[in-house]
């Protein structure tokens, strides 16, 4: 059979797919799984994005950004003077409504770089370990 010949046969016969006595079903299964996974996932990130602000708000808390060094220009002076007054303003705001949920103590610095990375790294694993269990049962 030459390539000629061979081209045309296999476009036809990719163009005819054979339909399966169970194609709605599968239809059915396929969109169920999409709706329940999108959901799933929709809370972890939800609730991964709030874990997130918080922490990202408390750290910010102890920003010093050093702008009001003597050594400055004037305008830097007081530029530097206005974000710090700003930055206290934001600081004292959010103080106050992180103490009124309850997380005005929350310390996660007093941990050391090492002990952040082994951690993030143990919760990475942990996911992948729960993907892959969660993909051969659906497999």
């Amino acid at each position: 059979m030459s390539a000629d010949e061979f081209d045309p046969m296999i476009e036809r016969l990719f163009a005819r797919s054979p339909q399966m006595a169970d194609a709605s079903l599968f239809a059915a299964d396929v969109e169920t799984k999409l709706h329940s996974s999108s959901r799933v996932r929709t809370l972890a990130l939800t609730v991964a994005g709030l874990i997130g602000g918080v922490i990202a708000v408390k750290e910010s808390m102890n920003l010093n950004l050093h702008l009001s060094d003597d050594r400055a220009p004037v305008a830097g002076r007081v530029i530097g003077q206005g974000l710090q007054n700003v930055s206290l303003n934001v600081q004292d705001a959010v103080g106050s409504g992180l103490s009124q949920l309850g997380l005005a103590n929350m310390t996660i610095g007093s941990m050391g770089a090492m002990q952040m990375f082994w951690i993030a790294a143990g919760a990475l694993i942990a996911v992948a370990a729960a993907g892959v269990v969660r993909l051969s049962q659906d497999v």
